[in-house]
């Protein structure tokens, strides 16, 4: 799986050329100011809420010894708490509302990579299509958060908050490589078959969703560019697995064909 998670994140070197080739970044256009908008909100209320919550965890210690000590790591804790659901609404909100966007910008990438026009297995539409984002969104959504709660638990003993926080790092870059990947398996799986698929290829879902992440890293560029480059680099992800002839492992020749 740690050889599919470098492949996943290797594809990000070949998106900006491709959404520049095909001249993509016309559909980007909506989705990357969702993504500001959205961004922006979150970011403000998670600002104003982490003292609060800081607060709030270090009337646990009723104690005085040691109560600016509590206090300040409560805190800091508190902060990390806000921030990761706020990444992780962001992450779920943009991905749902920008569904109906996406599917185009899938379907030219296969076009290009097969040389046929991408064809709907399944039966779909603008309103379906957003239909099934905010569903995947939601059931992605909720699972994060069930294991993210416990993870963010772990912070609070000393050694192990140090692995749960790249613990943290991977179950929610999953989710991220999980939406990016489904706006292209919408067009040729039901809604269990997609989970199904994107199981049994998490790897490759987590090496795209390491990326969306520490796009998130770079101040305002990546908050506009992290669904053009994460989508395109999911959708060859996607379309060279559907296509693929050989044992089922990604190869990444779209690139070489994109390159000559």
């Amino acid at each position: 799986m740690i050889q599919n998670i470098f492949k996943g994140l290797q594809v990000y070197t070949g998106a900006y050329a491709l959404i520049s080739k095909l001249k993509l970044w016309k559909y980007f256009i909506i989705p990357m100011l969702i993504s500001l908008v959205v961004f922006i909100l979150i970011f403000v209320s998670a600002y104003g809420l982490s003292d609060n919550l800081g607060e709030w965890i270090a009337g646990i210690w009723v104690w005085e010894f040691g109560k600016a000590t509590f206090t300040a790591i409560s805190t800091f804790i508190g902060g990390i708490v806000i921030f990761t659901i706020g990444i992780i609404l962001y992450k779920h909100i943009i991905m749902a509302l920008s569904s109906p966007f996406m599917s185009p910008v899938s379907e030219k990438i296969e076009a290009y990579f097969t040389g046929k026009p991408a064809k709907n297995k399944i039966n779909t539409s603008f309103t379906k299509q957003l239909l099934r984002g905010i569903k995947i969104s939601l059931r992605n959504l909720s699972q994060e958060l069930l294991f993210t709660i416990p993870i963010l638990l772990l912070k609070f003993i000393p050694v192990v908050n140090i692995f749960s926080t790249a613990l943290l790092f991977l179950v929610q870059a999953y989710y991220a490589g999980f939406g990016n990947m489904d706006y292209t398996l919408e067009r040729h799986f039901t809604y269990k078959e997609s989970v199904a698929f994107i199981r049994k290829n998490k790897g490759l879902a987590i090496g795209n969703g390491i990326g969306f992440l520490l796009l998130l890293l770079i101040p305002i560029v990546g908050v506009v560019l992290v669904l053009p480059l994460s989508v395109t680099s999911a959708s060859v992800i996607s379309v060279d697995l559907l296509f693929d002839d050989d044992d089922g492992t990604i190869g990444f020749e779209p690139f070489d064909k994109l390159n000559a």
